[in-house]
This record gives structure tokens, sequence and C-alpha cells, in this order.
């Protein structure tokens, strides 16, 4: 059975309210590091992906579990 699909007419100003939200959005994240310290991102960076890495070696051990008991 076809599903129906209704297609609703575009707003043509929600493009452009987009790519001001999105302009807005890249600025917001400027001002915001310009509070911050130099080398402060960075740290940042490293932290998630410390926290990442601790995720996988959490991921690694549950599939070596789940594999084991087979």
């Amino acid at each position: 059975m076809a599903e129906k699909t209704t297609e609703r007419p575009q707003n043509p100003n929600i493009k452009e309210a987009r790519e001001h939200m999105r302009a807005a959005r890249e600025n917001m994240h400027k001002v915001a590091e310009s509070f911050l310290p130099e080398g402060t991102r960075d740290h940042h960076r490293a932290a998630r992906k410390e926290f990442l890495m601790g995720l996988r070696s959490l991921l690694d051990a549950a599939i070596e579990r789940t594999e084991k008991t087979k």
C-alpha cells in the first residue's frame, strides 16, 4: 500500500531565518571564546577526547563480556 505524503509549501522566509540563526550561533561561539583564557579550548578538546576514550574502553569491555557468554 502506498503511503500518502503531503508536502506543505515552504515559507520562503524560513531559509533566510535559518541563515540568520546559524550566523548568530557562530558569533555567539566567538563571543564565548573571547571570555576564555588562551589554551582553554585545547584543554577542553583534550578532556573530551579522554572522556570518549574512557567510554570506548567501557564499551570494549562490555562487548568482550557479551562475547564470552555465548
